[in-house]
């Protein structure tokens, strides 16, 4: 049961400072250089693919681990924070090497975003689970 508790609330929180961030941080950024390129109305099962798997391998190498090996907060926030950076960077760095429109501000906003959304979530999560399940 902690599992799945923890894995809602770190998909929870994850999802609604996404929404806040890609509507007033992301959005904004990328509508400049590639506006163009956007849609209207994202493609809802794509996302939803994306975010599920995302946060379930935040949990297998950060979160569960944390939860059953007593590992510290700040643990967490570091290891989060790579796979935030691995997971955001993957993307940028490629879309910026073979994109001709893509600017280095779109790489550093959306790779430091992902940075602090993966630590936060993952944190918080943990942090939210542990005080559940004592």
């Amino acid at each position: 049961m902690t599992l799945v508790i923890l894995y809602a609330v770190t998909f929870a929180i994850f999802m609604g400072l996404d929404y806040v961030g890609l509507s007033f941080l992301i959005k904004p950024t990328f509508e400049k250089d590639v506006g163009g390129l956007l849609l209207e109305d994202f493609r809802l099962v794509p996302a939803f693919v994306f975010y599920a798997f995302y946060v379930a391998v935040l949990l297998w190498f950060v979160s569960w681990p944390a939860l059953t090996e007593g590992r510290g907060m700040l643990w967490v926030l570091g290891n989060a924070a790579l796979i935030g950076a691995l997971g955001y960077g993957t993307y940028e760095f490629t879309n910026y090497a073979t994109l001709k429109d893509w600017t280095g501000t779109m790489v550093a906003t959306d790779l430091t975003w992902g940075v602090v959304l993966t630590s936060v979530s993952a944190t918080a999560g943990v942090w939210i689970t542990r005080a559940i399940s004592t």
